[in-house]
């Protein structure tokens, strides 16, 4: 498995996302608001048998961590889409928020503000 399959972020080119509260070179013209994707994802009885084991053992759950990054960007995707469908370009102050959910899955938000940005005279 490549380093590829671990790695995340944006993918969406019209709808910019950063963690920070402005862009430089830009400035805020509207706010739209809050924007969130959610997921929630079961773990699968093969990949909860290998935690298990590797558990005893020590060592990355590779299994986990694959899904976990598979659920962060569907979560991300989720916001993107929330965004522009609002007439946003670009979402500010994005965060994740992880959780379990009533121990059955993992529960991924992604969360920001939803703004539109112009380019700074």
């Amino acid at each position: 498995m490549g380093i590829e399959e671990y790695g995340g972020g944006q993918q969406a080119a019209d709808v910019l996302v950063v963690t920070t509260n402005d862009v430089p070179g830009f400035h805020v013209t509207r706010v739209i608001g809050e924007v969130f994707g959610l997921t929630v994802r079961s773990r699968h009885l093969g990949s909860q048998i290998g935690a298990g084991l590797k558990s005893m053992i020590g060592g990355e759950l590779r299994g986990l961590t694959k899904t976990l990054v598979e659920t962060r960007n569907q979560a991300m995707e989720r916001l993107v889409e929330q965004a522009r469908s609002r007439g946003a370009n670009a979402v500010l102050m994005f965060r994740f928020d992880v959780t379990e959910a009533a121990d059955v899955g993992t529960e991924v938000c992604a969360y920001g503000t939803a703004v539109v940005l112009s380019p700074a005279s």
